[in-house]
């Protein structure tokens, strides 16, 4: 029997990590070590392993991860199956949005890691990384979109979340829940979503900040003010509750969305930013009248990278913003939206 192609690309994090002398672990072991590792792996898939790199999954950036996408989509295109990505789980839920934003094809890519280290009693790794390297072979797995396997669950990139800092069960998806589960050393995919939103851009770069300010009680909105000076393309606002902030902000929000994109999230830990029911100043109907663009169901973290996306490849092309000119025809400081600002918009309307 021909068994599936998988590319397995590990990436480092604390299912490479062993001690040190120090006695902390750290990351140490490649692609071929953890593939290894895994009793009965070459039963379930062909799997070729290489390691790009070798970081904790808080040191990777954008531009790592699509060049990652960029890899996956070559192999995909020519040679393998599936893909399995291997990495720190700090990130996991950030880096498996971006793969299914940047990734074209619809064949598997799988990302997967470890709550606990290759040396530690009870070690996840191997297991985590058997169950994603099922799912990635599985002709149940196409057309997903890019997909977290930890703890035998299986879950949809644009939903998961890391939900504990130590737990092995830590990955949920509070808002839908799991796709399916790995069982008997099968994919079970009990739920199907909706087809995923890929932004149809020309370039995909990281390199044009975006940032993410959580608001508090008694936050004065001054970190806000601050962003343009910053050299910051636009910003993720996670407000309180269903999209709120404090009333002295919202004049700072209207300010700010003449300089850059503001998109509203929300700091809780699930559910969608409200659009139409509170009505007071600082509510999600005040901000977005003042021209914010809401998240939808999207976490401020997944918020942030599309925002990122987006402020790259108009980078590439026509700026986002474009400065305004006085009566004088001096340039102003003052700067207006630019047509292309209304396709932000709408990508972010797809995740309401």
């Amino acid at each position: 029997m021909n068994l599936p192609k998988v590319l397995l690309i590990a990436l480092g994090g604390t299912i490479s990590m062993t001690r040190d002398a120090s006695g902390a672990i750290v990351p140490a072991l490649r692609g071929d070590d953890l593939v290894r590792a895994v009793p009965g792996i070459d039963r379930v898939a062909q799997v070729e392993a290489v390691s790009p790199m070798t970081k904790p999954g808080a040191s990777l950036s954008v531009d790592d991860v699509l060049a990652v996408a960029r890899l996956a989509d070559q192999r995909l295109a020519a040679d393998v199956d599936g893909v399995v990505v291997v990495q720190g789980t700090d990130t996991i839920e950030e880096t498996a949005f971006l793969l299914d934003l940047a990734v074209q094809s619809d064949k598997p890519v799988v990302v997967t890691g470890a709550m606990r280290g290759a040396e530690a009693t009870g070690a996840d790794g191997p297991a985590n990384i058997l169950a994603a390297t099922i799912v990635a072979a599985s002709a149940e797995s196409v057309g997903l979109g890019a997909l977290v396997v930890l703890n035998d669950e299986i879950h949809a990139a644009r939903f998961v979340q890391k939900s504990h800092t130590a737990l092995p069960s830590a990955f949920t998806s509070p808002l839908a829940g799991p796709l399916g589960q790995v069982i008997e050393q099968r994919a079970h995919v009990r739920v199907r979503p909706a087809a995923r939103v890929r932004p149809s851009l020309a370039t995909l770069r990281g390199d044009v900040p975006a940032a993410l300010v959580t608001m508090s009680l008694g936050d004065d909105g001054r970190v806000l003010r601050e962003l343009p000076r910053l050299g910051f393309g636009g910003v993720v606002l996670q407000g309180m509750g269903a999209g709120h902030v404090p009333a002295v902000v919202a004049p700072i929000v209207g300010d700010l969305v003449r300089q850059m994109p503001v998109v509203l999230a929300t700091r809780v830990h699930t559910g969608p930013t409200f659009t139409r029911t509170y009505g007071f100043p600082g509510s999600e109907t005040d901000l977005l009248a003042r021209g914010a663009i809401g998240a939808g169901t999207l976490t401020g973290l997944k918020a942030r990278l599309l925002l990122t996306l987006l402020l790259g490849a108009k980078a590439g092309s026509d700026p986002i913003f474009r400065p305004s000119v006085n009566e004088s025809g001096d340039a102003g400081r003052k700067v207006e939206l630019d047509p292309a600002f209304g396709d932000v918009r709408d990508v972010f309307a797809a995740y309401a």
